[in-house]
């Protein structure tokens, strides 16, 4: 039996279910993650591609995350089989793997979070936090089916093999990168331009018509309303990093009118 505690899989709506609301963490504080976790997110995406997050950092987040609610959602740096067991072994749950950009990596992630002869991941779980250094004996039985595994569409080629990572079995859902998407295009910086925001939008509707959720991150609200009404059901609304700016910013300018 899972230990609804330790590995807290989550678990992602259907088009007719409402959506779950997410804040991005980069700032390697398990501080600030309880913080957002008392504060009431549905998820928590624990950066660990962008920033100062490694292993050990990501292990403190999990721990400072574990009393509350919250679903962490850890992000990779890469699509390294050894590091996805690493962070398995430490009790991540829930995997969003960045710029997946074909079936064959899809199919090789997927492969790298299964136990064998599903996949290739190592048995040493019993000697880690996932399995609560053994106590929980149905781990090595239920993690297979438990690890949820989400792909990151990032860029122009992701888009257009967009059908085929739909159809690669054990992916749990998809997650649109706006900001890489507009790279892709030879537009770095406007992840909000309309183009952008229209090859999203048509990813998220054909996500959804092959009965994948999805899901994705932005500051514009108007632009993650429309890709809610579009099928996505795991909206990332903010950022310890933009909390704090942005509150800092505008605290500042209260007393410098």
């Amino acid at each position: 039996m899972a230990d609804p505690l330790l590995n807290k899989a989550i678990v992602i709506p259907a088009a007719n279910q409402p959506s779950l609301i997410g804040a991005w963490l980069n700032l390697a504080s398990p501080l600030v993650t309880e913080a957002l976790a008392a504060t009431g997110y549905d998820w928590l995406m624990i950066d660990a591609e962008h920033g100062p997050n490694d292993v050990t950092s990501v292990l403190g987040q999990l721990q400072a995350v574990s009393a509350y609610p919250a679903i962490p959602v850890v992000r990779l740096p890469n699509h390294d089989a050894s590091l996805i067991k690493r962070y398995l072994d430490i009790g991540v749950a829930n995997l969003l793997i960045p710029m997946v950009e074909n079936a064959a990596e899809a199919e090789a992630i997927i492969r790298s979070t299964r136990y064998p002869v599903s996949g290739i991941r190592g048995v040493g779980a019993g000697l880690a936090r996932a399995s609560r250094w053994s106590l929980n004996s149905e781990y090595l039985n239920s993690a297979n089916a438990e690890v949820k595994a989400i792909v990151q569409i990032e860029t122009v080629a992701g888009l257009s093999n967009l059908s085929e990572i739909l159809s690669v079995k054990g992916i749990d859902a998809v997650f649109f990168g706006p900001a890489d998407i507009a790279a892709s295009l030879d537009s770095l910086g406007n992840s909000t331009d309309v183009a952008v925001q229209d090859l999203v939008l048509r990813g998220i509707e054909e996500a959804a018509s092959a009965d994948m959720s999805s899901g994705v991150f932005s500051g514009d609200q108007a632009f993650l309303r429309r890709c809610e009404r579009a099928g996505a059901r795991l909206l990332g609304v903010t950022s310890d990093v933009s909390l704090l700016i942005s509150g800092g910013k505008r605290v500042l300018a209260d007393f410098k009118i």
